[in-house]
């Protein structure tokens, strides 16, 4: 595996700020979704961005004063509902977002040449709070690090109980739109309300919901994974598919199977975790990912709608059935969990989340978010585009990142047990 990149600590030579709006916005508490105040969306999504040429900090700020003045919201704060913890709303009162300046004495070059997988020391490049409570954690953190060849890598922290993948692409698009061209208007402006997704009454559970099965109904094997999975040593795995490995994966579907670049690799991925891991053919294994549900719901939520408009696909097999024959059966079972998101499993699941607080079952599942495909490696703030986009982590969950300079091309990336690293690794390469 290559390696990564040590980063040193950073100088802090001014103190934080807090940036608010550059003019009057409302100020109300905003309804939040039950998708929104789902436990396990309580974290924050950071993204790393590296820069050939430094932007200067005053020109970010100014800018991040004006886009927030229409993204208002992100400068509220988070807080539980009448003291109950299980549900959240945001105060919308602009008390602002952090913003962070820091220096490092490493260089663009280096960090590219170390870029492919992150590790612990990266986390010094977003500035670390010292609550211990998620909530009272301003919605927006951002650090800005100049490098000592001219460069800069910007870390961006958004609230996930606020904001959803394409929700956080939206606004850093409008950020960035606002720095570079400061006197134009935004090509997408926001829609705030959640109230479009607020349960039914009555409640109508009307779907199973499998990725939410009690832990109560676990198999053995499942929990001894679970186990395994939280106590062993994590190390990050990072494979990039170019288009023509991508196509080539369609092609071990035989017969051969219409599918998107997504399923096929989702699919790929799945088979190669469970074999890698060598798990017992009798155990039931889910894949759970994102989809985007925006234009599934009847009506389709609003343009500019930023908020949680996601929910989680399903596919579930025993692991002789997904590792036992060539790839196209996981690949079924993806475009199967896909299709099955509807307007009335939406409303279901959020139904079901008002009656019983679920949290997906996560015992014996892998877990896909989808980072490519939405524009985040385009990010031009008047310096030209990134050099490197990704994630500041890895994680147990898998991400899709994007390729900076090629938009059908998709970088694989999480975090595995480390006697299994090199051979997960081997297994995904095509």
């Amino acid at each position: 595996m290559k390696k990564s990149i040590e980063i040193p600590d950073c100088d802090y030579t001014k103190e934080p700020v807090l940036v608010t709006p550059n003019g009057q916005t409302p100020n109300h508490t905003l309804y939040l979704s039950n998708i929104d105040g789902q436990r396990f969306l309580r974290f924050s999504i950071r993204y790393l961005y590296l820069y050939k040429r430094s932007v200067a900090p005053a020109t970010l700020r100014a800018s991040l004063s004006a886009v927030l003045q229409e993204y208002y919201p992100l400068a509220g704060r988070l807080r539980a509902v009448g003291g109950d913890s299980e549900k959240l709303e945001l105060d919308c009162n602009g008390e602002g977002a952090l913003f962070v300046e820091a220096s490092s004495a490493i260089s663009v070059d280096q960090f590219l040449d170390g870029s492919q997988r992150p590790n612990k020391s990266w986390r010094k490049l977003l500035y670390r709070l010292d609550s211990q409570n998620f909530i009272s954690i301003p919605p927006l953190v951002i650090q800005v690090t100049h490098l000592r060849c001219g460069g800069m890598i910007l870390c961006t922290a958004l609230s996930h109980s606020l904001i959803d993948g394409i929700g956080t692409a939206q606004f850093l698009q409008a950020w960035a739109h606002i720095t570079s061209k400061p006197y134009s208007s935004l090509p997408i402006h926001p829609f705030h309300g959640r109230n479009v997704l607020k349960p039914r009454i009555p409640l109508q559970i009307t779907s199973a919901h499998s990725e939410f099965t009690s832990p109560a109904l676990q198999q053995p094997a499942s929990s001894l994974l679970d186990q395994f999975l939280r106590c062993e040593e994590l190390v990050p795995v990072s494979v990039t598919f170019t288009p023509s490995q991508i196509l080539q994966l369609k092609k071990l579907c035989i017969p051969s199977l219409k599918c998107t670049s997504f399923e096929a690799l989702a699919a790929h991925v799945w088979r190669s975790w469970a074999v890698a891991l060598d798990l017992p053919f009798s155990l039931r294994v889910k894949l759970l990912f994102s989809v985007n549900a925006r234009n599934r719901l009847k009506p389709e939520l609003p343009k500019g709608f930023y908020g949680n408009g996601f929910v989680l696909g399903c596919a579930e097999s025993t692991v002789e059935e997904l590792v036992g024959s060539n790839e196209r059966r996981g690949v079924e079972l993806v475009m199967e969990a896909k299709e099955s998101v509807s307007d009335e499993r939406v409303r279901s699941l959020i139904d079901l989340i008002e009656e019983k607080r679920g949290s997906p079952d996560l015992s014996a599942s892998l877990v896909i978010s989808q980072w490519s495909k939405l524009g985040l490696e385009e990010l031009d703030f008047g310096e030209g585009r990134p050099l490197h986009m990704g994630s500041l982590a890895s994680e147990i969950y898998c991400l899709f990142l994007p390729v900076v300079g090629d938009f059908n091309a998709f970088t694989v990336l999480m975090s595995v047990p480390e006697k299994v690293a090199e051979k997960f690794e081997q297994y995904l390469k095509v």
